[in-house]
C-alpha cells in the first residue's frame, strides 16, 4: 500500500525533520522511506503518527521510538474492544466515569478537528483510552454505558485511523460503514465533574490541595481553606486580611 498524497508531501516539503533533527534531504542522507514503515507497522499508525508529532501545518522531528508509541495506542485501543471484559459486577460509580470521559473527549477531539489540531485530538484519544482501560479493571465493561462509549471511541478514531476503525466498528456488530455514521454530540452534562481539586494558598503560596463538591458556594470554599491543617499553620497568630476565592478553582488567603 502506497502512502497517501498528502503526508508525502510534508516529506517532500521538508516539513518533517530526519531521525537527526535536520530537514529531511537526500543529499544529508537522512531520508526516511514511509512504505517501510507502512508495511512493518501499518498505514494507520504511520497516518496517526504524523498528525501526532506536532501542529499539522508544521510538523515535526521523526522520531522511531515515538511510532512505536503510537503503534501501542492502537494496540490498546484493539483490545480494549475485542478483548473479552474481566469478570466482575458493575457498579454505577465506573459507569458515570466513563460517561464522563468520554464525553469530555468527544468535546476535545470535536473541537480540535474543526481547529486541524490533530495532534492534540489524538492525545485526546490516548487519554480516553487509559481511562477506559483503568474503567475496564473496576468493572465498568458490565454496565450500560460500556457499549456506547467503545462506539463513540471508535467513531473519534476513524479520521485518525480508519482502517482499524473499520475493522473494529464491524467487530461490534455495526451498520457497513463507520464512515457512514454522523458525528456524535457530547453532552454538557455529562462531562461536568462532581468534584474538583482546589488549591489553598497562603500569600499566593500553594499550601494545600483538596477535593471538594463540584458548585461550592464562596463561604463553604472559604471555610474549606481557613479548616485546612495545612493551610493553619501559616495563619495561626497571624492577622487575615482578606480570603481570595476563584470558584472552581482556587482559595488565596491573604494574612500580615
Amino acid at each position: 500500500m502506497s502512502f497517501s498524497e498528502p503526508m508525502l508531501r510534508l516529506f517532500n516539503q521538508g516539513i518533517i525533520l530526519g531521525p537527526d533533527g535536520y530537514r529531511m534531504s537526500k543529499s544529508r542522507g537522512n531520508v526516511v522511506n514511509p512504505d517501510d514503515y507502512v508495511g512493518s507497522l501499518g498505514v494507520d499508525t504511520v497516518r496517526c503518527y504524523l498528525m501526532f508529532i506536532g501542529p499539522w501545518d508544521s510538523g515535526g522531528p521523526w522520531n522511531p521510538k515515538g511510532i512505536e508509541g503510537v503503534h501501542r495506542f492502537l494496540h490498546r485501543v484493539w483490545h480494549l474492544v475485542v478483548d473479552p471484559a474481566p469478570e466482575g459486577s458493575a457498579a454505577s460509580e465506573p459507569a458515570a466515569g466513563v460517561r464522563r470521559a468520554i464525553h469530555q473527549t468527544l468535546k476535545r477531539v470535536t473541537e480540535d478537528l474543526e481547529g486541524f489540531r490533530f495532534n492534540t485530538a489524538i492525545a485526546a484519544l490516548m487519554e480516553c483510552t487509559n481511562a477506559l482501560m483503568r474503567s475496564r479493571e473496576i468493572g465498568a465493561a458490565g454496565t450500560g454505558e460500556w457499549g456506547p462509549a467503545l462506539r463513540t471511541l471508535v467513531l473519534m478514531l476513524a479520521p485518525f485511523a480508519p482502517h482499524l476503525a473499520e475493522e473494529l466498528w464491524a467487530r461490534m456488530g455495526q451498520p457497513y460503514s463507520v464512515h457512514r455514521q454522523a458525528w456524535p454530540a457530547w453532552d454538557p452534562e455529562a462531562i461536568r465533574e462532581d468534584t474538583v481539586t482546589l488549591v489553598l494558598q497562603v500569600n499566593g503560596r500553594v499550601r494545600d490541595r483538596v477535593q471538594v463538591p463540584a458548585g461550592l458556594d464562596e463561604a463553604s470554599l472559604r471555610e474549606t481553606a481557613l479548616a485546612s491543617e495545612k493551610v493553619r499553620r501559616f495563619i495561626d497568630g497571624m492577622q487575615v486580611q482578606d480570603v481570595i476565592v476563584v470558584r472552581g478553582k482556587l482559595v488565596n488567603v491573604v494574612v500580615r
